[in-house]
């Protein structure tokens, strides 16, 4: 499947451990190792990646961009230490649902407020977050554009939306609201949306 989305003009790929969200550690590294060294396009990776030894092995392996989540709710000095030695390979994943972070494969929730916890992040020296709401996730639904549109206007860094993106018109309306990216999982592989159609609408 990397292959295939690469070949369809995929910008970059999008790869989580689910099974490393859950855990706490890299389950699924040989075949995330191997993606990494055959693919052409930039990868980002999240799941379960919750020490400084790990972002620099997977960044030694070819991953472009290290995503961590639990990690900077519970170990924010690793969040500071990665950002000032990794600088632009290091994304903050902010998973929220109702307005509140969620960690560990998304089955625990924080009292952490969205907006007030991504600004921590700032301070800590992140510059690229990707939020996604999780109730959305995977629901052909929609996007939570409210949120997304307050985190581009008070962040005023790179935002990777994800969640929920069903349509092209959403993928024209995040565009619109300033964010840097979205994450489109789902569907792709039911075909609501069309790689090279959706890659033509935004251009």
């Amino acid at each position: 499947m990397a292959l295939e989305w690469q070949s369809l003009g995929a910008p970059r790929l999008h790869i989580v451990d689910l099974d490393g969200a859950a855990t706490g550690e890299l389950y699924n590294l040989d075949i995330i190792n191997e993606i990494a060294s055959t693919v052409l396009i930039p990868t980002q990776l999240g799941g379960g990646i919750r020490q400084l030894e790990t972002v620099e092995h997977l960044l030694k392996a070819g991953i472009e961009r290290v995503i961590l989540g639990t990690a900077a709710v519970e170990d924010p000095k690793l969040i500071e230490e990665a950002c000032h030695k990794f600088n632009e390979s290091i994304i903050v994943g902010i998973d929220a649902s109702e307005g509140h972070i969620a960690i560990h494969g998304w089955r625990k929730e924080t009292e952490l407020k969205t907006i007030e916890f991504t600004e921590s992040m700032v301070r800590l020296g992140a510059k690229r977050f990707i939020y996604t709401d999780i109730s959305r996730d995977g629901t052909l639904t929609e996007p939570d554009f409210a949120t997304i549109f307050e985190l581009v206007n008070t962040i005023r860094l790179p935002i990777i939306a994800s969640g929920g993106i069903s349509s092209l018109s959403h993928l024209k309306l995040l565009k619109s609201l300033g964010v840097e990216g979205a994450i489109v999982g789902k569907a792709l592989y039911t075909g609501n949306i069309n790689l090279k159609q959706a890659l033509a609408t935004i251009s």
